[in-house]
């Protein structure tokens, strides 16, 4: 087994790797917009505009070869030196840690929640299979994964905070922090705290990540990717556990008085839960990263989506090259984690196999 996880492990560095590479390609043809800036502060100024760009080249490193930056890039990377974000004006590996905590606000809650609920409607669909509430599962199903998360949030802005006005259309981020300016879980907070400035409130107010007015914002985000990660969750338990619900073992157990809900839960449940393990880790993780990239822009949200999306728009290279590598470092990792998984749960895998 050591040498299997060994084998996915250099094989996850190998595809992280290409993934850098591809990235750091594409980001060197399109135009550098501080290369673009520095042409038309050099030309408002009457200045040399071949002499202030080429001034600037020098000073982002630019002006050496294509090799040299790119080992120049990852030699930095794997030293922890990840660069400067132009765009946040600062450290690379700072914005990250500053960033993170608002995607797994939403982010985590709505894994587990979709998970949970999607496995069981998922089982309790396979063993009312034709019936009602089978339909209307899988109705939601289908619902679930054919509309699009940003389409999806930007109707229910609308409705909940444009026309009723339940939820701020805005984001609030200063709702999660304390007065000194970092996360805190929960505490009161005076008066003069930015998240409440203008505002008229009686009684003591709270900030932090489970402060009521941070959870209420969170309603919406966690919503909307529930939905479609539920979906799919949903739809991945219900074909699985219909292999085993007219299983001859599913049957004998029924025959011998075994209630109905030992017979979801140790005969359909635990041999289905095998290749349902397949997805629960790479497939609904890869489907939350690709997915907070537009939740996050549509609600405003300051996690990795959005500081990866405005990297994009304003080519702020180091910072495009991290937020591409870690969501692709983490779905390969996950990956790892399924094969792994699967090879344990199922003894008949034997991993001089496993390619």
């Amino acid at each position: 087994m050591r040498r299997y996880v060994a084998r996915r492990v250099v094989w996850a560095a190998f595809a992280s790797l290409v993934i850098l590479t591809i990235t750091f390609l594409l980001m060197d043809v399109v135009p550098d917009q501080r290369l673009l800036s520095a042409e038309w502060q050099a030309a408002q100024a009457g200045a040399d505009v071949e002499e202030a760009v080429a001034a600037e080249e020098a000073r982002l490193g630019l002006d050496r070869p294509l090799h040299e930056r790119y080992l120049a890039f990852l030699v930095n990377f794997f030293q922890g030196n990840w660069g400067w974000s132009h765009e946040y004006e600062g450290p690379v590996l700072e914005t990250i840690i500053a960033t993170a905590p608002y995607s797994m606000m939403y982010g985590v809650p709505a894994l587990l929640i979709s998970t949970v609920l999607g496995t069981a409607i998922g089982l309790y669909s396979a063993i009312n299979q034709y019936t009602p509430s089978d339909y209307a599962a899988t109705f939601v199903a289908f619902f679930g994964v054919s509309i699009p998360n940003w389409w999806f949030a930007i109707v229910l802005l609308v409705i909940f905070g444009t026309f009723l006005g339940w939820v701020d259309v805005g984001w609030n981020h200063y709702l999660a922090q304390s007065e000194s300016g970092g996360l805190t879980w929960l505490e009161t907070a005076g008066d003069d705290h930015p998240a409440f400035l203008g505002q008229e409130f009686e009684g003591e107010r709270y900030v932090g990540v489970l402060s009521p007015a941070n959870l209420k914002q969170l309603v919406l985000p966690v919503f909307v990717m529930t939905t479609g990660a539920m979906a799919s969750v949903m739809r991945y338990a219900r074909a699985e556990a219909l292999e085993y619900v007219d299983a001859e073992f599913v049957k004998t157990a029924r025959a011998k008085g075994v209630s109905a809900r030992d017979v979801v839960t140790k005969h359909v449940f635990r041999p289905a839960s095998v290749p349902l393990m397949t997805i629960f880790v790479g497939r609904i993780l890869g489907l939350f990263l690709a997915g907070s990239y537009l939740i996050e822009v549509v609600f405003g949200i300051p996690g990795l989506g959005l500081a990866s999306f405005r990297a994009i728009i304003t080519q702020d290279h180091d910072l495009v090259m991290v937020t591409v590598l870690i969501p692709t470092f983490l779905v390969l990792i996950g990956n790892l984690i399924e094969d792994v998984t699967y090879a344990i749960l199922d003894p008949r895998i034997e991993y001089g196999d496993r390619q």
